[in-house]
């Protein structure tokens, strides 16, 4: 019964609704729908919002796993309080959040002044993008590699030790193989959420087309000017994108974890 529930569920929230993306697509034929998935401006926001995101991905994988290793191996004042931030991009709209770094890393603001003084544009250009999906994702690799981290056996570490291995090679050939399959968990998780973010991105990346444009935003530009079916047809390169490359990493993932055991 529990099995029926589920697949249940998943068709009525998940399979039902992809389908009907399909379904909606498929009236398009492939030449319709390549005529779309090349046109100059969808495969600049394609391009921008993949690349964004998996720049952003890898930067809070290695991050995110020195935030979790700081967490699990020390102690220092004010710990708790700093645990609980990292959440806060769970929790915070994601519009707040976009206006909040627009005006951290504008040309006028707090931190963005001195890039600007620097000769660095951040606000407004694709590297505002990144610094935007980096806030919104570091959560997702910190919270799954923190319990993992706090499971690995501190005696493997000490044996290493006495065995002669330094302190990197310990990391290196001890910890880390423990790591991966979390640390790629956690870089599927924030590659995600990067490549159909949206509230916090629109008001730092400027929307200009074929520079700061990113597909969830074309989308809806599409969809204002009631080109429902090329709104449809971006929104399954984006689906079929994203799902071979989550395939990949959850691939990589499982021959890390069959290695581990």
């Amino acid at each position: 019964m529990s099995l029926g529930y589920t697949l249940a569920w998943l068709g009525l929230i998940v399979l039902i609704p992809l389908a009907g993306l399909f379904i909606k697509a498929g009236g398009l034929g492939w030449q319709g729908l390549w005529n779309i998935w090349t046109e100059p401006r969808v495969l600049s926001a394609l391009k921008l919002s993949f690349g964004t995101a998996l720049a952003a991905a890898a930067f809070n994988a290695l991050m995110g796993t020195l935030v979790a290793w700081v967490f699990v191996r020390y102690r220092f004042p004010g710990k708790r309080i700093f645990d609980a931030m990292i959440d806060l991009p769970f929790a915070l709209p994601t519009a707040v959040a976009g206006i909040a770094l627009t005006s951290l890393y504008g040309p006028s603001g707090w931190i963005g002044r001195w890039f600007e003084a620097i000769g660095v544009k951040v606000a407004y250009t694709p590297l505002g993008i990144t610094v935007a999906l980096i806030f919104v994702g570091l959560p997702f690799v910190v919270r799954v590699v923190q319990p993992v981290l706090a499971e690995v056996e501190r005696e493997l570490e000490e044996a290493s030790a006495t065995l002669g291995a330094d302190r990197w090679q310990t990391v290196m050939r001890v910890v880390l193989p423990a790591l991966w399959p979390a640390i790629l968990a956690g870089f599927g998780l924030a590659f995600a959420r990067g490549v159909g973010e949206y509230g916090s991105v629109i008001f730092i990346a400027g929307n200009l087309p074929g520079f700061t444009e990113i597909a969830p935003l074309l989308i809806t530009f599409r969809l204002d000017e009631y080109d429902y079916a090329s709104a449809t047809a971006i929104a399954l390169a984006m689906l079929l994108l994203s799902f071979l490359t989550l395939f990949a990493i959850n691939t990589l993932q499982s021959k890390l974890t069959r290695r581990g055991r």
